[in-house]
């Protein structure tokens, strides 16, 4: 199994980046991906989830601003971040379950996740 991501890096205030998870070694259309972020300092949180079906969550900080989405096509789990803040700043993983993995406590029900990519935001 595994799951890479491609896009992190530096940009500045009100910029944009996507994130892209490809994934290989598992059926990607029967399980939910999510990306979670962790602040420097901070242990990871859920920031965005994604059904099979394309269904969406994200949280209210980033609401509007993040878009998750996914292709079962090509087995890859995408996160578009719009109007990015410094706050916005950490590590970035991208995950898997089968079950909504972003309702719960960050490590709970996930069956495999990323390395993780940087994202930092700083003019």
């Amino acid at each position: 199994v595994q799951l890479v991501e491609t896009g992190g890096g530096l940009v500045q205030p009100g910029g944009s980046l996507r994130l892209s998870c490809a994934t290989s070694g598992f059926t990607f259309s029967s399980y939910v991906m999510g990306w979670a972020r962790q602040e420097p300092g901070k242990g990871f949180e859920w920031v965005c989830g994604v059904y099979m079906n394309g269904s969406a969550y994200c949280e209210d900080s980033v609401k509007g601003r993040f878009t998750i989405s996914r292709d079962n096509a090509k087995n890859t789990v995408y996160l578009e971040m719009d109007s990015l803040k410094p706050e916005d700043t950490g590590l970035f993983l991208c995950a898997t379950g089968n079950r909504p993995i972003w309702s719960l406590p960050f490590g709970y029900a996930i069956d495999y996740w990323s390395k993780g990519t940087l994202v930092s935001v700083s003019s």
